[in-house]
């Protein structure tokens, strides 16, 4: 996991230089950095994660790149719902909340449009529903 968190702290130093832009494997992806707080640990932890906007809402998917199973940031963003939001150069508070039916199935083509992998992360994942989430300004 160290290799993990020394990949995201790279993007995430970068995204934070570079007012919200950054390269490599997410050159012309928009990103977000989403921090949030740990559903057992209580720990604040910071994730980049490719994003989209649909009206003012900055919609995230928990696709763990198609694994299994769930990424540990969506699992404490369901037990702790309140998260900082950092698009660009703009920071603020939001809330996440689960999109369902056509909602979520719109948000994840939109995405899939915008980055194809998307669309293998669904073969990956197997029997598991990506969950797609909306981060609502408070």
């Amino acid at each position: 996991m160290t290799d993990m968190n020394a990949w995201n702290q790279s993007i995430i130093d970068e995204f934070r230089s570079n007012s919200g832009v950054v390269g490599g494997p997410f050159e012309g992806a928009q990103v977000t950095l989403i921090t949030h707080t740990g559903a057992k640990t209580g720990t604040v932890r910071t994730n980049p994660l490719c994003c989209t906007v649909d009206n003012g809402d900055v919609i995230i998917i928990a696709s763990k790149a198609g694994a299994p199973t769930h990424p540990h940031w969506y699992l404490n963003l369901k037990a702790n719902p309140t998260c900082t939001v950092e698009l660009g150069t703009e920071k603020f508070e939001a809330t996440a909340v689960e999109a369902e039916g056509a909602d979520r199935d719109n948000l994840y083509a939109a995405q899939a449009a915008v980055l194809p992998q998307f669309n293998d992360y669904v073969v990956g994942a197997g029997d598991r529903v990506i969950p797609v989430l909306r981060l609502q300004r408070k």
